[in-house]
C-alpha cells in the first residue's frame, strides 16, 4: 500500500502550526518525510496527528477526515 503524502505548507495547514513548527518535527523525528528526486520535502501524512490513547498508531482516519473536509 502506498502512503499519502503532502507538502509542508499543507502539512501546516492541516495541522495548524508554523512551517518552523514542522521542521522542529522533522529534525526530531515526530513526523516521517521522504524527499523527491527534485530535493522538496514530502511528509507522511499518517505521521501528523498521533492516536492520543496509542502513541505508536497513527490517527490516520482523523487525517483523512481533516483533509476531505478542508477539499470541500
Amino acid at each position: 500500500m502506498e502512503r499519502k503524502t503532502i507538502s509542508i505548507m499543507k502539512a501546516c495547514e492541516l495541522v495548524g502550526v508554523s512551517r518552523r513548527t514542522i521542521y522542529n518535527w522533522l529534525s526530531s523525528g515526530k513526523i516521517e518525510y521522504v524527499r523527491t528526486a527534485g530535493g522538496s520535502v514530502r511528509i507522511f501524512v499518517d505521521t501528523l496527528w498521533r492516536d492520543p490513547h496509542h502513541a505508536d498508531r497513527p490517527a490516520s482516519d482523523v487525517v483523512w477526515q481533516q483533509e476531505q473536509r478542508n477539499q470541500a
